[in-house]
């Protein structure tokens, strides 16, 4: 039974605030936050108050707060409905990074994360309890008071790397957390991006953005795209593992300003790709264009490229560099 007047089952309230029922024994285990009453003295049964505690621990440890912290700070009660948050910070200028606070001890569930700020620790608690809402309401308050550039290379990829590393060192656990992650990820960067770029900018060549054969990996693309939109320059974006005649026909129709092809390993970057796009030009006679070609990602280290190809350093250098070579094309063609 799950009525209100029996409490409810650790699964239901589980499922009702989407926490795994062995984080609820592991905090009850550890930290005293369980049930008051259990039936027949084994069953336990959580009451609207144990519930609520539940939600602030839930609450806290989403914020960063390590979950001895959080556990001691819920079971002091009563739980407030909103306490008092300090007012966000201003957002960071142009090409400075995002300011970190003071660090807490804790790790986000025994992720390595290292020395990141504490917007990590709570987006690795919440992906690792599988809390979809959390996950997704912190994603999006980060790059409400931050800006796109900062939570992304601040607190979305070193989470995200994260995530891959214990996942690679966990044999098949952790999965379903990177593929949750990278899923509400990919989900706020388009949020954000909003619609294609229009206005005084439709109708300028776009930048073309593609990951190179077998690379399957987008998500920087799409920070990447996320930040031309935020700047209103054009943009076509075609995903993972996109076939070499697919990119080359792509580049013949559309005339791009610049092609950036993302590539994550060095089994999938392609240097003679690379420098087959660099030397497609198109045009009538006499005025003929080619792209800019900008190999982006780690797999592209240690290679050697063609003069005059551009070498991106993260999403801030990109967003730099492509604006630059637009604005260039956009006073060419005036």
């Amino acid at each position: 039974m799950t009525d209100s007047a029996h409490g409810l089952t650790t699964g239901a309230v589980a499922r009702r605030l989407g926490v795994a029922p062995t984080t609820l024994r592991s905090w009850d285990r550890r930290y005293g936050i369980g049930p008051a009453a259990r039936e027949d003295g084994r069953h336990r049964r959580w009451t609207p108050e144990d519930v609520a505690v539940l939600h602030e621990m839930c609450r806290l440890t989403s914020s960063g707060i390590p979950p001895a912290e959080a556990a001691r700070a819920a079971l002091a009660g009563p739980v407030p409905a909103l306490p008092a948050l300090p007012p966000p910070p201003a957002p960071p200028a142009e090409g400075e990074a995002l300011p970190r606070p003071a660090r807490r001890p804790g790790s986000g569930n025994g992720l390595p994360l290292g020395a990141v700020r504490q917007e990590c620790r709570g987006l690795g608690r919440a992906a690792v309890r599988l809390d979809a809402w959390a996950v997704d309401d912190m994603l999006a308050s980060v790059i409400a008071q931050y800006g796109l550039v900062a939570a992304w290379e601040e607190v979305m990829a070193p989470t995200l790397h994260a995530v891959g590393r214990k996942w690679e060192t966990s044999g098949d656990r952790y999965v379903e957390v990177e593929h949750l992650l990278s899923w509400h990820v990919s989900s706020a960067l388009r949020r954000a991006a909003g619609p294609p770029a229009s206005g005084s900018r439709a109708g300028a060549p776009p930048v073309l953005l593609a990951c190179v054969p077998g690379e399957q990996h987008t998500l920087a693309l799409e920070a990447l795209a996320a930040g031309l939109a935020e700047r209103g320059l054009p943009t076509l974006m075609f995903g993972p593992a996109v076939p070499p005649e697919a990119l080359d026909q792509a580049v013949r129709r559309t005339g791009p300003a610049a092609v950036v092809l993302w590539s994550q390993a060095r089994s999938t970057a392609n240097p003679p790709l690379a420098r087959h796009v660099a030397d497609t030009v198109w045009g009538v006679r006499g005025a003929r264009a080619r792209p800019a070609v900008l190999p982006a990602g780690p797999g592209w280290a240690g290679q050697s490229f063609a003069p005059g190809t551009l070498r991106p350093g993260g999403l801030r250098d990109a967003l730099a560099l492509l604006r630059g070579l637009c604005d260039t094309v956009a006073a060419g063609q005036s």
